[in-house]
């Protein structure tokens, strides 16, 4: 009997092609379908189901449905066959892709919250698919911070109606400020811009194909393709929004220079290029993000998958510092790991290359001041500073796992996936700008702003390199606070000893909150008791109101 992972890739193969070929021909002949089907209609009200078909939507369902393909092969072996805990997953990963297409293929709001809300109920399905403790609290924090952005969505969608429809494409001129502000809200959530980055990575609890699925193609660039459809309502006036994304790549790239496990840091570098994707659209240069957008799906895919086979044949080893000579071992994962983590930063002539570039040498165009100049640049710095890092810790350093260790490269269905996404890792950023012709700008600029983009790439890899030298030069807490995302995880007994080393003392310390609220954590306690009790006695309390309120109005 054929493996049923073997169905379901042949299947996502076949239409990503299929996408493919519809998205280019859309492209030529500039066309724009939409297609109503009626659900319910009731005197004059009808609810209607509506998809939209243009060259943007296609390409990008072509993309996600081949990464799925790609990552549903790599699973057949990481997760194991035959057995009910592996179809569950498939099935599990299967409504995950659809979920995404039916967010991709809408311009009704009211239908863009099917495919939302099955992003985030889906994604807590997966993170949680291990079934330890550290699995549910990732899967509470991922599910619980979109659940929060949701309501940005819902409030919307309520507001939207009184203009008439929830088709926003029909309507996009006569929206209040206020309505937008929700919705950029919600895909921030989505896309996990400060103040809701910590969700991503825990949500690294999840096992690694659905990391690369999660990661690269569909939850987290939901909010970016939301607010890429939406872009006619972000005009100038939302140009301060350029900071969130700003502060959310320096922040990430920061972090992941202090970071040891492996997952953990490639998703600290999705959150960077997020922060990158969400800069370009409020720099007004939306086609570049999407080009973005698909470019860091196909290698931070690889990235995640690659990552995969060091911890699968690592024996579940997740910790960069046992990781050295891995060129040895494992020749083939090694260099597509490299050519993925050269795309990442930039190098000249990969995928990521053609992208990364044109958003900021366009950038400089628009007028940044100088502080938003310098942490656009910083960010690409630190960017080039992890990625060195990760090169150093796989390739350079000494063996250090356990003593009797043996493993190779084996030509398996785990290699031919990220051989396949390492040859579009190489070609797609090229490809694509020929075929789509999104590079019409003669860009002119002098020889130092030229240079900058690249000197700072390599400036970046040369420091990543001697930082890995550096000793402690600060308190042990520092380093605790920059690798736990500045304590936006939750409750960690670490923040302690840093305030406490800089004379601020508590007695029971264990959040932010502590600090700001004066002990938040003990009255959420009382809070929580009292209803506890209220929910209880909810008869009893009727009984009472309801006598009340009879006496009151007679």
């Amino acid at each position: 009997m054929l493996n049923k992972y073997y169905y379901y890739f042949f299947f996502f193969f076949f239409f990503s092609l299929v996408f493919f070929y519809f998205g280019i021909l859309f492209c030529l002949m500039d066309y724009f379908y939409m297609f109503e089907y009626e659900l319910f209609y009731l005197n004059s009200f009808c609810i209607c189901y509506v998809i939209i078909l243009d060259w943007k939507s296609l390409i990008f369902c072509s993309v996600v449905i081949f990464i799925s393909s790609m990552v549903i092969l790599y699973s057949s072996e990481y997760m194991g066959v035959y057995s009910y805990s592996s179809l569950r997953f498939l099935y599990i990963v299967f409504l995950f892709v659809i979920s995404m297409l039916l967010m991709i293929i809408s311009p009704n709001l009211f239908s863009i919250l099917l495919g939302w809300d099955g992003l985030g109920l889906v994604s807590y399905c997966l993170v949680i698919y291990y079934n330890s403790m550290k699995s549910y609290l990732s899967g509470m924090i991922t599910c619980l911070t979109n659940r929060l952005g949701d309501s940005g969505i819902l409030i919307s969608l309520s507001w939207m109606f009184s203009f008439g429809s929830w088709h926003f494409m029909f309507y996009n001129s006569y929206y209040l400020n206020f309505l937008v502000f929700l919705v950029i809200l919600s895909c921030f959530t989505k896309s996990a811009q400060i103040p809701f980055s910590c969700w991503l990575p825990a949500a690294m609890a999840a096992p690694t194909p659905v990391s690369s699925l999660v990661h690269s193609s569909t939850l987290v660039t939901a909010g970016v393709y939301l607010l890429i459809r939406f872009f006619s309502w972000v005009e100038v006036i939302y140009s301060w929004f350029l900071y969130f994304g700003l502060f959310t790549m320096v922040f990430s790239s920061f972090c992941a220079n202090y970071e040891f496990d492996l997952k953990k840091i490639i998703a600290l570098s999705t959150l960077s290029q997020l922060g990158l994707m969400i800069c370009s659209i409020f720099l007004n240069q939306v086609d570049y993000s999407y080009f973005h957008m698909l470019s860091h799906a196909m290698f931070k895919s690889l990235l995640f998958l690659c990552s995969g086979i060091y911890i699968y044949n690592m024996g579940d080893n997740q910790d960069i510092r046992f990781m050295g000579s891995c060129c040895c071992f494992m020749p083939l994962t090694t260099s597509c790991f490299n050519i993925s983590n050269l795309s990442l930063c930039g190098i000249p002539f990969l995928s990521g290359f053609y992208s990364k570039d044109l958003i900021v040498e366009l950038s400089l165009f628009n007028g940044l001041n100088s502080f938003v100049f310098i942490l656009f640049y910083m960010s690409l710095g630190l960017t080039c500073c992890y990625t060195s890092r990760l090169f150093y810790y796989t390739v350079f350093k000494k063996f250090n796992l356990y003593s009797f260790s043996n493993f190779l490269d084996y030509i398996d269905l785990m290699s031919i996936s990220i051989m396949v996404l390492t040859f579009f890792s190489v070609v797609f950023g090229c490809s694509f700008l020929w075929v789509f012709n999104i590079d019409f700008y003669f860009i002119i600029l002098p020889m130092y702003y030229k240079l900058l983009t690249i000197s700072m790439v390599f400036f970046g890899l040369w420091f990543g390199y001697e930082f890995n030298n550096f000793s402690y030069s600060f308190p042990v807490s520092f380093y605790f606070f920059n690798s736990y995302m500045w304590f936006m995880g939750g409750y960690l007994n670490f923040l302690y000893k840093l305030f406490y080393n800089y004379g601020i003392i508590s007695y029971n310390l264990s959040f932010w909150g502590e600090f700001s609220t004066s002990g938040l954590s003990f009255y959420l306690t009382i809070f929580s008791n009292f209803f506890q009790d209220y929910i209880n006695n909810n008869m009893k309390i009727y009984l009472l109101t309801f006598i009340l309120w009879f006496f009151f109005f007679f």
